[in-house]
């Protein structure tokens, strides 16, 4: 993989920060985006922009092939069986909140269980909460160990008669944890449980086959890999979409509607009340294509390399403390450096051109088991160099100077 060529791709890379050249390390929270990602975005609303869907004339039709085209890129991408089983969203969030509301509204009621992680993103716990405040639900949480594993033995324990789904994240986005979600479905299985992964963070970088996995119900979002904003993924098996009510009601999720009686569209329409980001569609397919032509493979021995040379590097610096030594981990570090405040740290990194993450990294149940109040969190990408990795150790060296 030619890094340089790639980073001609991306044209915010070259530019300055406070006069630096610009090193970005922020790709957990959002990834930048290629030329022709964008490209096709304008394309698209200059020249087929149109409402999809039951539309007679050219534009709509022309408009509702690209974005139906998009989901077949999609259902390639995550090996689901049919695109019925894709159903497009404004994100991961909305994603779960779309499963735990039909879900919990056909198949939970009082006293009844959901399972968890410890390591769970905000997003994968506080729509569980208020499905338990409106239905009085149960959370059981899987523990990990101090290296930031999930405790599998602890797991087996968590089940009952009660448990009615499973819904784990698959890479975490503080620790860089690489999830045996396999074994974890394959145990929810097991226990007649379906089982529902959280794969923002592990899309991107990994190849991630829902068939292979059995996953029950799997989200994420394109603007995690290289895609835009806005447009997320939620994949069902076809048997458990079937049965589970519609989210949101409006245009596009009906057959037929009249006042006695509205029946609804089938899969994966039913979910999609109202006009979607079919230009947004475009962007994310544009997106896969891009990371398909580089290879989900090269792009993890590429990131993989990047990660144990930071982590290499990184542990040279007096008083480092890092975050997540789980033997799989992901292209992800989180840590502190003595008693520096890590907004402080991260504060003075920006003003070298290095942009980090700070804070919790809404992971708020997984800072109170570390100890901690949050990390600076430094996450790579396929354009990422080990030049830059050298630049955020000098400026972290510096900056620790000032303490």
């Amino acid at each position: 993989m030619d890094i340089q060529k790639i980073r001609e791709d991306f044209p915010i890379l070259s530019r300055t920060v406070y006069g630096k050249p610009l090193v970005y390390f922020d790709n957990g929270a959002t990834t930048q985006k290629p030329r022709l990602v964008v490209d096709a975005l304008v394309d698209e609303y200059y020249s087929v922009n149109a409402n999809v869907h039951r539309g007679v004339h050219y534009l709509s039709q022309q408009a509702t092939e690209l974005h139906e085209a998009s989901r077949e890129t999609v259902r390639q991408f995550i090996n689901a069986r049919s695109t019925n089983e894709v159903v497009f969203t404004r994100g991961t969030t909305e994603s779960i909140n779309l499963l735990v509301s039909s879900f919990g509204d056909e198949f939970m009621e009082e006293g009844d269980e959901v399972i968890l992680s410890v390591m769970e993103h905000h997003s994968n716990i506080v729509p569980w909460q208020l499905l338990a405040a409106r239905k009085g639900i149960a959370i059981k949480v899987i523990p990990m160990n101090d290296k930031g594993e999930l405790l599998l033995d602890e797991y087996e324990k968590l089940f009952s008669e009660r448990t009615k789904i499973v819904s784990v994240v698959h890479v975490s986005n503080v620790l860089g944890t690489v999830n045996p979600v396999k074994e974890m479905i394959a145990t929810a299985h097991a226990h007649g449980v379906p089982c529902l992964i959280d794969a923002a963070q592990s899309i991107p970088h990994m190849k991630v086959d829902v068939q292979e996995l059995d996953a029950d119900f799997l989200v994420f979002s394109a603007h995690k890999i290289y895609g835009p904003t806005g447009v997320g993924v939620l994949y069902g098996k076809e048997e458990w979409l079937d049965r589970l009510p519609p989210y949101q009601g409006g245009g596009e999720m009906i057959q037929h509607v009249s006042f006695e009686k509205t029946t609804f569209n089938e899969l994966p329409f039913k979910f999609e009340a109202g006009t979607p980001d079919y230009v947004g569609t475009t962007g994310l397919a544009k997106a896969l294509d891009y990371v398909n032509g580089y290879g989900l493979e090269q792009i993890a021995a590429h990131e993989h390399e990047l990660t144990t040379y930071a982590l290499q590097r990184l542990k040279e610096i007096p008083r480092m403390r890092i975050f997540g030594e789980a033997a799989e981990r992901g292209a992800v570090i989180s840590f502190l450096v003595g008693d520096i405040h890590h907004f402080d740290l991260g504060t003075l990194l920006d003003r070298l051109g290095i942009a980090v993450r700070t804070g919790h990294h809404c992971a708020q149940p997984l800072m109170q088991r570390l100890g901690i109040e949050g990390t600076v969190r430094a996450s790579f990408a396929m354009y990422n160099t080990k030049s830059e990795i050298d630049t955020l150790v000098a400026g972290i060296e510096r900056v620790s100077k000032m303490f």
